[in-house]
């Protein structure tokens, strides 16, 4: 089976939402968008090459989709656009039809969870959502994500969307890799252990 791993970045207080720009998602009346960028720096951008390098295919919900859809190929100045111009690209979403806009982008039907759970089971390389935090959530009831590279920054917006909201799936991880930046962002990487904490129940 192969592997599904999240690689995202995070507030202190765990929000994910709209980290790359001012208008990227604004659900929630959110104005913090873009949050991100200040903390870039030389280290973080060798360990996500490095990630880019590896060879996998992507997998995203309907809003992450749209956005890289309408952005990165139109970037000629950068050492990504190729990749994933290049890599497959898998969408869980009930609204979008196909033909998908981006290239190599194949739309996954019926239940997420589902259609994920048999995707790994299907030989290839293993799978890397970026963003989709709403298909996040679903996996991670299924407890189908193995791994989270988190991209931790040192900052506490207070309001956003988390990527572990309230009421999210009992788990339990082991970092198995952790590099700081020189902007005091934490790279950590945490896989799912094999046994989840049990809640308590005094």
């Amino acid at each position: 089976m192969r592997k599904l791993s999240v690689t995202n970045s995070v507030t202190l207080d765990g929000v994910m939402q709209a980290p790359g720009g001012p208008d990227e998602d604004r659900r929630g009346g959110f104005e913090h968008g873009g949050w991100a960028a200040p903390f870039n720096d030389s280290v973080m951008a060798q360990k996500m090459g490095e990630g880019m390098a590896k060879k996998s295919e992507l997998l995203f919900g309907r809003r992450t989709y749209e956005n890289f859809a309408s952005y990165w190929p139109l970037q000629t100045d950068n050492p990504f656009t190729e990749v994933l111009d290049n890599t497959q690209k898998y969408v869980a979403s009930r609204t979008l039809g196909e033909p998908l806009p981006w290239k190599n982008s194949t739309l996954l039907n019926g239940d997420a969870a589902d259609a994920v759970a048999a995707l790994k089971e299907i030989e290839g390389p293993d799978l890397v959502i970026l963003g989709s935090g709403d298909l996040i959530t679903s996996l991670a009831e299924r407890r189908l994500v193995d791994t989270y590279t988190l991209l931790i920054h040192p900052l506490v917006l207070g309001t956003g969307r988390r990527m572990f909201a309230d009421g999210a799936a009992l788990a339990q991880f082991t970092l198995i890799d952790s590099v700081p930046t020189t902007t005091g962002v934490i790279i950590a990487t945490y896989q799912l252990s094999g046994t989840a904490v049990e809640r308590n129940s005094s």
